[in-house]
């Protein structure tokens, strides 16, 4: 793989190191068997937690400067995405699960992620709604109170480590609906609270652990919200706003992948007496890959050096990030299919499972238009 990104101002030598030894430990131990998809994720999280992988997920009380790595995230994620996406779900579903309580939680609330760095314990980030997904503000999951506890009612749905998690962080609204997003609020969920319930496993063409989910009657102590009252959208902007740029890192991973096939594949294929390589099709197909993949590559980078650097928020470099890198991926992809040709479509091939895993990140945290219109206000402001 060519890795002279590793050499560009955005990284630092600390960075490098990172990319070596999770490079050498990928090999060790990725991929894994996806046939049972809740068991391989628990046991990727045991030994990413194992490989000190997970400690960039979270920030650790102890440590000096009490902050995460946006670019160590983003690298890790690009690393085992290239290797197998089911190790990058187990890794990104660790830091997105724990971001708010990193970020705001209490010291209480904070021991849960000594255990989520360990691979101990799995979290999970419940806000996505049957009606409101992109729409937060619509959110309808509501935490009445009662005297000095809050009574959790409703519904989430495509819930990524849904069924399988030790712990939600889960998104209500404590004031009215005319306070939209400001009426929002954000809670701790331990999975063993009464009231908890698992309506569906959802089935996706990437299998990942996803679940829709339904709030009964449940009972949270204060101590359970995740900051203060009504900063619930706040909380979770500021946890997408770290961890949407590593979605394009993610996607970064899966066309980085396709392009390293396709140059094989082109090399090897004989086609008319000579190498695929030869046809100059077939050479602007990849050139138009190479240059999709340093473009989304550098926006994914920029954004998260932005961060490192110190600013407050990243949402226009983040957005863009995940809007490029994610639908460029997309096209990188597709072209490996076309030039694998039936192997392309094959199940089971490589590109085939890029193929299927890379469509869903267009979507999540965050739909391609949706960043679109976010990059939009934000140039317009």
């Amino acid at each position: 793989m060519d890795k002279s990104f590793l050499n560009w101002p955005f990284l630092d030598e600390k960075h490098k190191t990172l990319s070596s030894q999770l490079e050498q430990w990928c090999e060790k131990n990725l991929p894994v068997d996806h046939h049972n998809v809740d068991q391989a994720c628990r046991d990727l999280v045991v030994a990413l937690g194992k490989g000190g992988w997970l400690n960039h997920t979270s920030i650790d009380p102890e440590s000096d400067d009490g902050r995460l790595d946006v670019r160590s995230i983003c690298l890790i994620r690009e690393t085992l995405a290239r290797h197998d996406g089911l190790a990058d779900f187990a890794f990104a579903m660790q830091g997105l699960g724990t971001g708010a309580i990193s970020l705001f939680g209490s010291d209480e609330q904070r021991q849960w992620l000594e255990k989520t760095r360990q691979g101990i314990a799995l979290s999970a980030f419940a806000l996505t709604e049957p009606g409101s997904g992109s729409d937060v503000a619509n959110m309808t999951t509501n935490a009445r109170q009662s005297g000095s506890d809050y009574i959790l009612n409703g519904e989430k749905t495509w819930i990524s480590n849904g069924g399988i998690a030790d712990f939600y962080c889960v998104f209500a609204r404590t004031g009215s609906a005319d306070d939209g997003a400001r009426g929002i609020s954000a809670f701790l969920l331990p999975a063993d609270a009464p009231g908890l319930e698992v309506v569906e496993r959802l089935e996706a063409i990437a299998p990942h652990p996803l679940a829709h989910l339904r709030f009964n009657d449940i009972r949270l102590p204060q101590s359970a919200m995740i900051g203060q009252p009504g900063e619930g959208f706040k909380i979770a902007m500021s946890v997408l706003d770290i961890f949407r740029s590593s979605v394009g890192a993610a996607a970064l991973g899966f066309a980085r992948r396709a392009l390293d096939e396709t140059i094989n594949r082109a090399k090897s294929r004989q086609l008319f007496g000579a190498p695929l390589a030869e046809l100059q099709m077939v050479q602007g197909h990849i050139a138009d890959m190479a240059l999709d993949v340093d473009a989304a590559a550098l926006l994914v980078y920029r954004a998260a050096w932005t961060k490192d650097m110190g600013a407050p928020r990243v949402t226009r470099e983040a957005a863009m990030a995940k809007l490029f890198a994610t639908d460029h991926a997309q096209d990188v992809i597709d072209k490996a299919v076309q030039i694998h040709g039936g192997d392309g479509v094959r199940k089971g091939h490589i590109i085939e499972s890029l193929y299927r895993e890379i469509r869903a990140l267009r979507i999540y945290e965050g739909a391609s238009d949706v960043q679109r219109i976010i990059i939009a206000r934000q140039i317009m402001a």
